[in-house]
């Protein structure tokens, strides 16, 4: 039988008080109301369209309390204040009783933003209450619906008042869900015994790779797994393990076998300069690499490592023999899994400890590694599931690289765990192949960056995606034009979302939407263009003024977003000097500004670092600056900057770079040119060459002596004619 468990008892206050849950069953209001000292001190309020369930009715209308009823569209603010105040005078507490609104599983609340604005224009200061509703099964650890293990009834501290009541509410709750997702025992477990079990449950499903169209039954791939992750026990010493892959079987057994082993997988990017190669390298203190022959053949200018440091996944594949891949297969499928946990000592390594690491970009071009825990891993795959429901065995398109954090979380660990089919293919970029997939094996989920999507959608036909469910795009903003281009030509509603490898990587994604019916006219969203979804569960937000970290402003404001939860890592290996800077009493600097509205839909307003996203790729501006800086000839008696970088936007892959230049002043085309050709010879992907050049007097300054970013983008917006 399911318990609640009641929180913040300390937080009632001594006199007659205004309660708002985010939702409620006739179980975790039974307890509130006990915890506030029974029924002959309370009164509750509920809305006549949007009622509770009938359970919670039956209760509220037996209990023998005062039940203020209102209608939303008919009811003026300042009687129903007067109403509740009297309830007040004479010694009751009021709760206020959420009805259940047309919504998607797993959302923040259950009212809808118009009840927000309606309750914080009462002017009448509230207590929060979290109600949340929680299972130890990875599908839905997080639950709205009367499935849970456990609820938690989190009594907070009342609102001061003042305007702005919603936001502070919505803030409230976020923050007292935040500790209650992150306490769940179920992200302690070792991801490796969650994906053998996972695997062991399915089988039969199959991971099928694009390129040549053969299947591979999980239960097989996992017995290849373990023969592989025998052989890199015994041969690779070193904690960390290198892996230089696409997506596909070769990457997932390698993936696979590394967790078996005890091994951190390291997935670098195979299109890193040799500078960044090189840093990842010492960084994370590699001395071992898996690849294979034919891929490695197809990228010769890759500063491939030398001699035995390679572990080629083919050749180490074959001289292990059929007979002993076999005998594991055989394993893999029969042994009790008490047996398979102590063979491979699955749990040795779990919760906190280092699953998996990744690299990205720094401001200055050093690649910086952000360690994804066993935890961080297992809770975000169901922070996803806990909203978007698939059935087992689904076909997700597994293209992303896994050297990124979406990649390796959503389309290598999630289908094994959770028992979706992967269809495979070695790169995002071959629009065609991609679209004959997800069309042959009638994907239920796509995912590509809008830059991708505009390929995709060009080679499309009207019934190309008629079986995908949840085609999300992210990594750069999606342009309204794109979104609907693909309603019009394929009837499919492209859903942004949000991430950061920093947070594994999901935050916030639109999912199908949910509107009024017949039945109920009210509803909360789940879906909002211009914004990258509701923040997941267990994610807590907080907006602060972008020049004053100090100042904290409502979650509706723009600023810097600031992230607390689970899936949020705890700082890049070996950067002290950067961690100091990104952490403030538990909270995460995104360096991404935006805002969050009553529904708890995120809104990215920019981003705040010197970075660019172009075609799904972080470019660092001051990297391609220095390359450029040192490139020019500066005229006699130059002082000052030469040139400057700047992101604008750009239709078709969301941001483009332009170089602002005091130094040139005629024949740009030509010099421009010369810059790209220079770029491409420094290591710098063509991609991050800018655009174009736009000659200025002087790259403006401030009286520091630095850069006046502002003023260089006024310059550019300007030039180009581009409203900001």
């Amino acid at each position: 039988m399911a318990t609640v468990r009641i929180y913040g008892d300390e937080n009632r206050t001594p006199q007659p008080s205004f309660y708002i849950p985010n939702r409620m069953d006739a179980a975790t209001l039974t307890a509130l109301v006990k915890a506030l000292g029974g029924k002959e001190n309370v009164a509750f309020i509920v809305e006549e369209v949007l009622l509770p369930a009938a359970d919670v009715m039956a209760y509220i209308e037996g209990s023998g309390c005062k039940v203020l009823r209102f209608n939303f569209r008919k009811s003026n603010s300042r009687d129903l204040r007067e109403k509740l105040l009297t309830l007040m005078q004479e010694g009751l507490d009021v709760i206020f009783v959420p009805g259940r609104p047309n919504s998607i599983m797993g959302c923040i609340s259950d009212v809808p933003k118009p009840f927000m604005m309606q309750l914080g224009a009462l002017h009448i200061a509230p207590v929060p209450v979290w109600v949340g509703m929680y299972r130890q099964d990875v599908w839905r650890a997080f639950t709205t619906q009367n499935d849970y293990d456990w609820a938690v009834v989190d009594i907070r501290p009342k609102l001061q008042p003042g305007p702005q009541t919603g936001e502070r509410l919505l803030e409230a709750w976020m923050e007292a869900g935040e500790p209650h997702y992150t306490a769940n025992p179920l992200w302690g477990k070792s991801l490796a015994r969650l994906v053998v079990e996972g695997i062991r449950k399915n089988p039969n499903v199959d991971l099928v790779d694009g390129l040549d169209g053969s299947r591979l039954p999980y239960g097989k791939m996992l017995g290849i797994a373990m023969a592989l992750s025998r052989w890199l026990k015994k041969n690779v010493k070193e904690p960390r393990l290198g892996i230089l892959l696409p997506p596909g079987k070769g990457g997932t057994i390698a993936n696979l076998a590394c967790l078996l082993a005890g091994i951190v997988p390291v997935n670098i990017n195979y299109t890193s300069s040799d500078a960044a190669f090189e840093s990842i390298v010492r960084q994370s203190g590699l001395k071992h690499f898996v690849s294979a022959r034919a891929f490695m053949s197809k990228l010769p200018q890759f500063p491939w490592p030398k001699g035995d440091a390679i572990i080629h996944l083919d050749k180490t594949l074959k001289a292990l023999g059929m007979p002993r891949i076999a005998s594991w297969v055989a394993f893999a499928k029969v042994a009790p899994m008490p047996l398979v946990a102590k063979t491979f000592d699955l749990d040795k390594r779990c919760g906190d400890d280092e699953a998996a690491l990744l690299f990205t970009s720094g401001s200055s071009g050093e690649p910086k590694g952000v360690s994804l825990t066993h935890r961080m891993l297992t809770a975000n795959m169901a922070q996803l599931l806990c909203r978007a429901w698939v059935p087992v065995g689904s076909p997700i398109l597994c293209s992303l690289p896994i050297f990124h954090s979406f990649g390796l979380t959503v389309t290598t660990f999630l289908p094994l765990v959770y028992g979706f089919s992967m269809v495979t293919y070695p790169s995002p970029l071959d629009a065609k192949n991609l679209n004959e997939l997800i069309e042959k094996h009638k994907c239920a989920i796509a995912v590509s960056t809008p830059t991708f999507a505009r390929s995709m959608l060009r080679r499309a036909g009207a019934h190309t995606y008629d079986s995908v469910k949840y085609f999300v795009v992210g990594a750069e903003k999606m342009q309204k034009v794109l979104y609907d281009e693909f309603r019009e030509k394929c009837n499919v509603c492209l859903l942004e979302g949000y991430g950061l490898t920093e947070t594994t990587p999901i935050v916030g994604v639109n999912l199908e939407q949910k509107g009024p019916t017949e039945e109920q006219p009210y509803f909360v969203p789940s879906q909002e263009f211009g914004t990258i979804g509701q923040v997941l569960p267990g994610l807590a937000v907080r907006i602060t003024d972008p020049d004053d970290e100090t100042c904290s402003l409502p979650l509706s404001e723009q600023g810097m977003i600031w992230l607390k939860g689970v899936n949020v890592f705890k700082g890049y290996i070996g950067r002290e000097d950067l961690n100091e800077g990104i952490f403030r009493d538990g909270w995460f600097k995104t360096g991404d500004l935006g805002s969050v509205d009553l529904n708890g839909f995120l809104k990215l307003g920019g981003r705040r670092s010197r970075f660019s996203k172009i075609g799904g790729e972080m470019v660092p501006h001051e990297v391609v600056e220095n390359a450029i800086e040192g490139f020019v000839e500066l005229p006699p008696g130059f002082t000052g900057r030469a040139v400057a970088v700047m992101g604008v936007p750009d239709e078709a892959k969301g941001e483009a770079l332009v170089l602002l230049s005091a130094v040139h002043q005629g024949q740009l085309s030509a010099v421009l040119e010369e810059i790209k050709t220079h770029l491409v010879e420094q290591g710098i992907p063509r991609l991050w060459a800018p655009r174009e050049i736009i000659p200025v007097e002087a790259i403006p300054a401030l009286p520091t002596g630095k850069m006046d970013l502002k003023g260089c983008q006024m310059l550019a917006y300007e030039a180009l004619n581009i409203k900001s």
